[in-house]
């Protein structure tokens, strides 16, 4: 069986969740009679500490929506130069919302007040009107990096001062929750919109969730028609959700013991540098002279051990609940093994 830890999204549902989901009580979301869905949806907005919430079919649905709703087109939105909603979302939130990208480049994918201050332009005919500041915690990226909750907070009132709304890219909140013992409405209290995802971390296949008070909420709906993420009988997969947070949210600390395990382990082969993992993120970083699909390649077919190659000389793996502390030990060891291989070889 193989050791994937390509992303925590290849999880498969449990024998439990799958029941939860067989037995939903279902109805029309449309008509917000899916008393399932409208369940989750209040769930959400507790946990939060906000007023309403919104089920969505994906993370990049949920995020593009809050934009839309944010903005109009012309508008800016200030962001890390590698979040999520600038690399991973298609060019989304130019083609859908017509926002002009102004980026913060910075290690670990947080940044401070000042410098969203100097990416605010003067407010006059010349310049696209400054409109929102997207924050990504945990920051895929930059390996699972945790923002400092003070910092955070201080971005956010400053955001606020300059007329800027805020939302926060929160897919994997739950992992910045679990590696700093805070909850999730510490983060989001305050936000203008935050979203969350079900399928990073906590196991369930689908669905994602945006928040916000209520007149933003309802201005999402009207964006999700638009955007063809309307559902019908969605509580077959909210309550996927429901189970999800039920019982997975507790272990994923979990998770993060099982990448400080990993890390450790690949950190001692030769060729290879680790950094101390935050959250259950890894980042391989192979010298120059050893490409880092060789190495993916190479676990992959001889090892039955996936990861993903995301830059010629960087690897990423991501520990979740489908993976054992056994099987990242033993994945680990692979990449040690492997990494002395290439040594040997000469390829590094």
């Amino acid at each position: 069986m193989p050791i994937d830890l390509r992303s925590d999204t290849v999880t498969r549902p449990s024998a439990g969740m799958r029941r939860a989901m067989a037995e939903a009580e279902v109805g029309d979301d449309v008509f917000l009679d899916d008393p399932t869905v409208n369940r989750l949806e209040q769930r959400v907005a507790e946990l939060l500490g906000l007023e309403a919430a919104l089920y969505v079919p994906s993370g990049t649905m949920s995020n593009q929506l809050c934009l839309r709703a944010h903005s109009q087109h012309g508008d800016s939105v200030i962001a890390h130069q590698h979040a999520h909603i600038l690399l991973y979302e298609t060019g989304a939130p130019c083609a859908i919302s017509g926002l002009q990208p102004r980026t913060v480049d910075t290690p670990d994918g947080t940044f401070t007040p000042q410098q969203v201050e100097a990416l605010v332009l003067p407010g006059n005919i010349h310049h696209s009107r400054n409109r929102i500041v997207a924050l990504e915690n945990t920051h895929n990226r930059c390996g699972g990096a945790v923002w400092p909750l003070e910092l955070f907070r201080n971005v956010r009132d400053r955001a606020h001062e300059l007329g800027l709304a805020v939302h926060l890219d929160g897919a994997r909140l739950w992992n910045a929750c679990a590696a700093t013992n805070t909850q999730p409405a510490d983060w989001s209290a305050g936000l203008d919109s935050a979203s969350v995802c079900f399928s990073k971390g906590l196991g369930a296949p689908v669905g994602s969730a945006l928040a916000g008070c209520r007149e933003f909420v309802e201005n999402c709906r009207f964006y999700r028609k638009q955007f063809g993420g309307q559902m019908r009988q969605a509580g077959v997969i909210a309550a996927a959700a429901l189970y999800a947070l039920d019982n997975n949210l507790e272990r994923i600390a979990e998770d993060h013991a099982n990448a400080m395990q990993l890390a450790h382990l690949a950190g001692q082969a030769p060729g290879l540098t680790v950094g101390a993992p935050q959250s259950n993120i890894v980042m391989v970083d192979t010298n120059a002279a050893m490409p880092a699909q060789t190495l993916a390649d190479i676990l992959h077919n001889e090892h039955d051990v996936w990861v993903i190659a995301i830059g010629s000389n960087r690897i990423r793996a991501v520990t979740h609940l489908d993976v054992t502390a056994g099987q990242c030990q033993a994945a680990g060891l692979a990449i040690q093994q492997v990494a002395e291989l290439l040594m040997k070889q000469g390829v590094a």
